[in-house]
């Protein structure tokens, strides 16, 4: 006997009650998530939301330009420039003028901070982290694949193809 997989019938019944239970699991564990986040989150003037994790992770691996980090997590410069100043009147980071072309800003997380950003952005992936270790390689493979094809196919310009 054959194993039927997702694409053996893509509108079949099968494939239908897979995308509804992952429509329903996406939106709760994106808030479970966020709960999660904030609960590990350090002391802020304002709540540090999922942009906030993504501008800072980006930034444990070293100063780069407000630009590059925008073109890095597909998001327009005002929209990063907003994460940006949060995380600044945080005092979690610090800009300054580019000394090889002052019209663009680098950005780092201040050496101060950059203990608690590690110890945060470690801990906010630890329920991630453990559910991945339960998983084979290429189960883990598997589902980063997954994840990677179901961006790509919801950032097409045409939804319907």
């Amino acid at each position: 006997m054959s194993r039927r997989t997702v694409n053996d019938h893509p509108g079949g019944s099968q494939h239908s009650a897979l995308c509804l239970r992952l429509m329903q699991l996406f939106p709760r564990v994106t808030r479970g998530w966020r709960r999660w986040q904030d609960q590990a989150a350090p002391q802020a003037s304002a709540p540090l939301g999922p942009r906030h994790v993504a501008a800072l992770e980006q930034l444990r691996a070293g100063p780069i330009s407000v630009g590059e980090l925008a073109s890095r997590l597909g998001l327009t410069m005002p929209t990063v420039s907003g994460v940006l100043a949060d995380l600044d009147r945080a005092g979690f980071v610090e800009r300054h003028p580019d000394p090889v072309d002052r019209r663009r800003t680098i950005v780092q997380i201040a050496p101060d901070k950059t203990t608690v950003i590690g110890e945060w952005l470690d801990g906010a992936a630890s329920p991630l982290a453990r559910v991945l270790d339960k998983l084979a390689p290429s189960e883990q493979e598997a589902f980063l694949k997954a994840m990677d094809l179901l961006e790509t196919e919801l950032h097409r310009p045409d939804p319907q193809l």
